[in-house]
């Protein structure tokens, strides 16, 4: 079995490319579904976020695996493969886990050791085993990843400052709009992003600022974690009116499809006004051709990377710091890893030795005779298994630790040899 990760970034592919291949969660199921029915695929786990989407799998052929996860994407996405290729990345084994150890951390992120990725690569986890594409590899991998994330966070400082796409947005916002306070700012959607939304205007001095969202409960929940701020909340049938009146708007929900464009500003806007719209949704709420109109200046989230250029250079030492510690993480999973080679010798040796173990006492307890009681001959099972276990331990410990590939062979070999162990024929 081996390792592969497909997938493409806000290094390889535009916005347009990738929010053709982004996958909601409410399709991550039959998704999963779908790669698991391939024949050289045995496990996949879907990462899907707005800047980025990256498919785990574990493959006996990484050749074959890949040329499926490949045409899985291609139908998705409903672009050719010649298209595709170009954006897409490869990665095999060590540098497979070590990518899921980079991004976990917040290292391979548009803003560097941002927090939310660690929540989104649990969230995979979650998914992947409850759709049953995770198994017992992916499973390791992701929990030491997850531990890897985590230990980033919490042994370094990468986490200072603007660490996540709403802090970006609004730092963006603020050098191209100057003065947030004196702006009327408007939030289309009321999930995490927007929180995070809410949390730093208020932080750079917004005060005036409105919700809209389909579900106005939610939203309602939302602005009650803000109660130092009093932020109004509208319904998403108001949402051009609310925009029309608005200085700053960022979107930030789960559409699939625009859900502002130019035909529904044009007849509302003033142009004798400015308005910003910036989009940090994938797929993108605000079309393309609202660019069109004078008065209006739109971003999305590959505009974010200037301002987070500003920020990448004082954490880049801090990121050095925390390669370390993954690698650290990497030697444990390979650690584990190069243990599974040894689990059908060891398995095969434990049967053999409990095999006999069991004829032995059978023999032994048939001599003794009916007037043997039953306590006794549970005395004496756990007697045979105790002396069973402990024979063993010493041998299994010693197979599982030994890091060298071809002496950690040998010893298989030599195990085999010794105790005439067949075990292609047990496992086959």
């Amino acid at each position: 079995m081996h390792i592969a990760v497909v997938g493409l970034s806000h290094k390889t592919a535009s916005v347009e490319i990738r929010e053709k291949l982004s996958i909601p969660e409410p399709l991550v199921e039959s998704a999963i579904a779908h790669l698991t029915s391939y024949p050289h695929i045995q496990e996949a786990a879907i990462l899907s976020t707005c800047n980025r989407l990256e498919i785990y799998i574990v493959a006996q052929e990484t050749d074959r695996g890949i040329l499926e996860v490949i045409q899985f994407l291609s139908e998705h996405s409903k672009l050719g493969a010649p298209t595709l290729r170009p954006h897409l990345f490869m990665l095999l084994h060590h540098d497979a886990v070590m990518h899921l150890m980079r991004v976990s951390a917040g290292l391979d992120s548009l803003v560097l050791g941002e927090g939310q990725i660690l929540s989104q690569v649990k969230n995979t986890h979650k998914l992947g085993q409850q759709h049953k594409g995770i198994k017992t590899i992916l499973n390791r991998l992701f929990k030491q990843a997850i531990t890897a994330g985590k230990r980033v966070r919490t042994e370094t400082s990468i986490g200072t400052g603007a660490v996540s796409i709403s802090s970006a947005a609004v730092e963006l916002a603020q050098i191209k709009a100057e003065n947030l306070s004196a702006c009327r700012v408007t939030i289309i959607g009321a999930g995490k992003m927007s929180r995070l939304l809410v949390q730093h205007l208020l932080s750079k001095g917004a005060g005036d600022i409105c919700i809209v969202n389909r579900s106005q409960r939610r939203a309602e929940d939302l602005a009650k974690q803000f109660p130092e701020r009093p932020i109004n909340i509208r319904p998403l049938a108001d949402m051009i009116t609310v925009i029309s009146e608005s200085d700053l708007v960022f979107t930030s929900t789960s559409a699939t499809e625009p859900i502002v464009d130019r035909a529904k500003l044009e007849p509302v806007l003033v142009s004798s006004r400015s308005l910003m719209l910036v989009d940090i949704s994938v797929p993108r709420n605000v079309h393309g051709d609202v660019n069109e109109l004078d008065c209006v200046q739109a971003y999305n989230v590959d505009d974010l990377k200037a301002v987070v250029a500003q920020n990448h250079e004082s954490r880049r030492k801090v990121a050095q710091e925390a390669e370390a510690l993954l690698e650290e993480e990497v030697a444990a999973f390979d650690m584990w890893w190069r243990s599974l080679e040894t689990v059908s010798t060891i398995s095969c040796l434990r049967n053999k030795i409990e095999g006999i173990r069991e004829q032995e006492l059978e023999k032994a307890l048939s001599r003794l005779g009916s007037e043997f009681g039953d306590k006794h001959q549970e005395v004496i099972e756990a007697l045979t298994r105790g002396i069973v276990n402990k024979i063993l331990h010493d041998p299994m410990v010693q197979l599982r630790a030994q890091q060298d590939v071809e002496k950690r062979r040998k010893c298989m070999q030599s195990l085999q040899m010794l105790f005439n162990l067949d075990v292609e024929e047990q496992f086959s």
